[in-house]
């Protein structure tokens, strides 16, 4: 599954058009990615959305001007009966009252006088744009936790490359020795076997790690935005980010639940449901509109209406909708608007003994990351010095390959173990700052 997932993202940066090199810090590539992430970038299209959709609402109740015309023509006008008001034979008339063409334009201004519920909506609207607000910061700030882990990520695999790349010469020098000394006779195949196996083994190590940090650069460039193939010089040392003076302090910081942003979006949630409530509260209250109506109308036998005559007409007037029975459909409304409110405020709550949680976790997390750190970094070193004794004791024939081979696996693991808490720690302090909401 994980391979896949790589494999996915190496595809889709690959069907990117590269750009030109680019050099950044760490706090640069947070920022890029807090501006130019793909999901920042959904977020900030979300975001104008929902800014259009609370202009639209608001129009609600501004002026709406809406024209309309109409053309009629009676192929056949329509034959009234009536009485003969002339005589008593025949009884009846017929008679056509209407004319072939009738034409009409004309112009309408509707204006909403009251409505509880678009009043209420009005309100609506500035908790809305919050909202939408919080939605694009906190997808900012998954994108800077997510760059930084990227970031760490790349960082750690090259370090596995120089670190392998360091016991390398030792290895090939002990392995050309004991070539030498077969030759001689004063050793067995066995022992140049041995080395060569491991030789061996060390430098496919180090070709995967490579292509582990190839793949880490292709996620970054995704992470942050930008194309396929882009080349990437990260500028921070990995010991300066190791030794942050800041990122130590993180396990100290207090913490706040009141601030972060998952916190801010429940309460917000919270006072929508709320206004919810009395918009449907306010479907219990009358509905106030006018309208002022300008036309004019042409009506002849003979199309013609640039000769006219034509009739002006304009009326103004008021509608008035009072809700009185609606067979509980408004009551159901408002009890549903009461229970999501509840649900929101179970939310909140819930949100707020998450948020402890988490970050109690994560303190228990970066203090057993940074242990962990310092017991693989002191390992690696003891294990490199005593690989390196026993390469100087080989080499003066006075140890055994299997000895050496055996000091020099046991090298690799450490190194591998350092890599992998290292990698641990700046992640657990990626996931720390993310707790407290400091991106």
């Amino acid at each position: 599954m994980r391979r896949s997932i790589i494999a996915a993202f190496i595809l889709l940066a690959g069907a990117l058009a590269a750009q030109g090199p680019v050099s950044l810090s760490l706090q640069q590539a947070m920022d890029q990615a807090a501006t130019q992430s793909y999901s920042v970038q959904y977020s900030t299209l979300e975001a104008e959305k929902a800014e259009a959709k609370i202009k639209e609402i608001l129009g609600v109740g501004l002026p709406q001007v809406a024209a309309s015309a109409g053309l009629n023509n009676y192929l056949k006008v329509p034959t009234q009966v009536i009485p003969n008001f002339f005589g008593n034979d025949p009884p009846t008339m017929e008679i056509q009252l209407g004319v072939p063409w009738m034409l009409n334009g004309g112009v309408q201004l509707n204006q909403l006088l009251f409505d509880g519920s678009y009043l209420v909506g009005l309100q609506a609207t500035r908790e809305l744009k919050e909202k939408a607000g919080m939605d694009l910061e906190k997808a900012r700030h998954d994108a800077r936790a997510q760059a930084a882990k990227a970031y760490y990520a790349v960082l750690a695999a090259e370090e596995g490359v120089r670190l392998l790349g360091e016991s390398l010469p030792l290895l090939e020098k002990s392995t050309n020795d004991a070539q030498a000394m077969v030759q001689q006779g004063f050793m067995e195949s066995t022992d140049v076997d041995r080395l060569t196996i491991q030789l061996a083994d060390t430098r496919n190590r180090q070709s995967n790690l490579k292509q582990q940090a190839n793949v880490a650069r292709a996620y970054l460039a995704l992470v942050l935005g930008l194309p396929g193939g882009t080349p990437i010089t990260l500028t921070d040392p990995l010991d300066h980010l190791m030794g942050d003076a800041v990122e130590k302090a993180l396990a100290a910081q207090p913490f706040d639940a009141a601030q972060h942003i998952d916190q801010q979006l429940a309460a917000s949630q919270v006072r929508l449901a709320g206004m919810e409530v009395r918009h449907q509260q306010a479907g219990y209250l009358p509905q106030l509109a006018g309208f002022i109506n300008y036309q004019q109308q042409f009506n002849s036998t003979e199309f013609n209406p640039g000769e006219g005559p034509w009739f002006p007409s304009s009326m103004w007037g008021l509608s008035l909708n009072v809700p009185i029975f609606s067979s509980g459909m408004r009551h159901n409304r408002v009890k549903q608007a009461r229970i999501t409110m509840r649900e929101a405020e179970v939310n909140s709550t819930a949100t707020e003994q998450r948020l402890r949680t988490e970050h109690l976790q994560q303190l228990a997390v970066l203090t057993a990351a940074e242990d962990s750190y310092q017991t693989a970094k002191a390992n690696m070193a003891l294990a490199g010095t005593i690989f390196q004794r026993t390469t100087v004791k080989f080499n003066e024939g006075m140890g055994s390959s299997f000895e050496l081979t055996q000091e020099h696996a046991n090298y690799l693991t450490a190194q591998q173990h350092y890599i992998q808490a290292m990698l641990d720690l700046l992640q657990s302090r990626t996931d720390m700052r993310k707790a407290l909401d400091l991106y």
